[in-house]
């Protein structure tokens, strides 16, 4: 079952020798948990390269809802759709937990771009597969219930937050609301609430101030086949 993009920067796929010297000498700069990196709207005036924490890519509806598209953490770049289309940013971008971040600015992109005309052809196979990776995933998330999109959720953010331990629970690093989880679930904030209460009475996870764990991944993929 196709699960929440782990990372929302189409460049994070480019080769290495490609994507490291564009960010050489990029401005390092930090970001506090809760703080915005840019707005929806917002003119594209460069890209973000991330070197350590994570971030939440969030649109939101006319109606005023909100839904996660994807958590980008180290590796990832992120703004870099509006270096290549020059229309302004389609999405939020919010950090989760501290992140240090290096801005290329849209200028030394496309001079960038330019230097090494291999950078758009690289960009072009990738983002084909992205735009096919989006259909399967999209047509995926809507036969889900509402438990498997909760799920799908919670193993997501596993993926980026979880640490195993001996006996095979997954331990957050970090506290997710159930309003984020609600919000890359694409459910009521209601729905996860009754959901997640369901799952601390039959074991398979509990969840306290400071953290989820994961007791029972296999129970948790089985709900994203129903």
């Amino acid at each position: 079952m196709a699960r929440l993009q782990k990372s929302g920067g189409l460049l994070k796929n480019l080769p290495v020798q490609l994507v490291f010297p564009l960010f050489a000498r990029a401005h390092r700069s930090t970001l506090a948990a809760g703080e915005v990196l840019f707005s929806a709207g917002e003119k594209g005036t460069g890209c973000y390269g991330i070197e350590s924490g994570l971030l939440k890519v969030v649109v939101e509806s006319a109606a005023g809802g909100e839904r996660i598209v994807a958590i980008v953490g180290p590796g990832a770049i992120v703004g870099e759709l509006a270096m290549i289309d020059g229309l302004p940013r389609s999405a939020t971008v919010v950090a989760l937990q501290d992140c240090i971040c290096r801005f290329v600015s849209v200028e030394a992109f496309q001079k960038f771009a330019v230097d090494h005309p291999e950078f758009y052809r690289e960009l072009v196979a990738i983002l084909s597969a992205r735009l096919r990776e989006a259909d399967t995933a999209l047509a995926a998330a809507s036969f889900l219930s509402v438990k498997g999109r909760v799920a799908r959720a919670l193993l997501d953010l596993a993926e980026h937050l979880g640490g195993r331990s001996d006996s095979g629970q997954i331990r957050f690093s970090h506290r997710i609301s159930n309003s984020d989880l609600a919000a890359m679930a694409g459910v009521a904030r209601e729905n996860v609430s009754r959901v997640l209460g369901e799952w601390r009475e039959n074991g398979l996870v509990t969840q306290n101030a400071r953290h989820h764990c994961i007791h029972d991944t296999a129970a948790l993929e089985r709900e994203m086949e129903h």
